[in-house]
């Protein structure tokens, strides 16, 4: 189930569509980048970690891996899954921190009960509500995704999936199956008045019913206002001048620490660590 940036019109299962050429051609787009880091930022927000210490989290839907660097970026470990190779083999290259298992949820999450502390989705969960072969039924491929992916969350954790729902019905199709699963919640809805940055956000709780959050931009009518809150400037990895600063030396060294922390084998720090090489002719 590649994830996306923007609201994908239905051209055969994802796992080709999103063939090699789409899968590099999608990750190398930076206003697809930008807007899956903002939507993978919300979703982590309203999952409501706890700030003391780090969490496992699933990401359905993982593709090349965009939104679990934001959970990486936020000290936090994850595991992803996705039906497309190429997404997948991008994801390898990039040398995510992250996990990553192919497989198509439509099946189930195959993991042990109450492994993760929250699971987060962006751009995916919709393709289940496509029939792409004569044995697929989009009901009972919903509720196999959600009845197992309730189990694989411990008790009190949330899922948080954006999704692009086609029309109110498959929307009703998919929180109603959900709800069957065994979770509560609902949908939030960012910006609801507005048709470019209007976002839907299914949270849901395992095990006892929280409160849920209110969408952003329901309150005030000033967007802007809101939209400078929500993204904050993300200035943990900018330099004065706006520009990103990822990949330089501070950087690439703090990424290898953490890999070294999760026991991974990393290269030895060097002089030439995080140095920009020649271009090739």
């Amino acid at each position: 189930m590649a994830a996306s940036g923007r609201r994908p019109e239905h051209r055969g299962p994802p796992e080709l569509f999103y063939d090699e050429a789409e899968a590099r051609k999608y990750t190398q787009n930076s206003r697809v980048v930008e807007i899956q880091s903002q939507m993978s930022e919300r979703a982590v927000e309203l999952l409501g970690l706890p700030e003391d210490r780090p969490c496992l989290l699933l990401d359905v839907g993982c593709g090349s891996g965009l939104s679990g660097d934001y959970i990486s970026e936020e000290g936090h470990y994850w595991i992803g899954m996705d039906i497309s190779p190429a997404m997948l083999d991008v994801a390898v290259e990039r040398e995510v921190e992250g996990d990553l298992l192919l497989a198509d949820v439509g099946h189930g999450i195959p993991f042990r009960p109450g492994m993760f502390d929250g699971c987060i989705s962006i751009s995916a969960v919709q393709w289940l509500c496509n029939a792409d072969k004569k044995s697929h039924s989009p009901p009972k491929r919903l509720y196999r995704f959600f009845s197992t992916l309730y189990t694989a969350l411990a008790r009190g954790s949330r899922a948080v999936l954006q999704l692009y729902p086609e029309n109110s019905e498959q929307l009703e199709l998919i929180t109603a199956q959900a709800m069957r699963a065994g979770f509560t919640g609902g949908m939030v809805v960012d910006y609801p008045n507005s048709s470019k940055a209007k976002k839907f956000f299914l949270c849901l709780f395992v095990g006892a019913s929280g409160t849920l959050p209110k969408g952003l931009g329901t309150e005030c009518a000033d967007e802007e206002l809101h939209q400078a809150k929500f993204t904050n400037e993300r200035t943990r990895f900018k330099n004065i001048k706006g520009k990103s600063v990822k990949k330089s030396r501070d950087w690439i060294l703090e990424k290898k620490e953490r890999r070294r922390r999760q026991g991974k084998e990393v290269r030895a720090d060097t002089k030439y660590t995080g140095r920009k090489r020649r271009p090739r002719f």
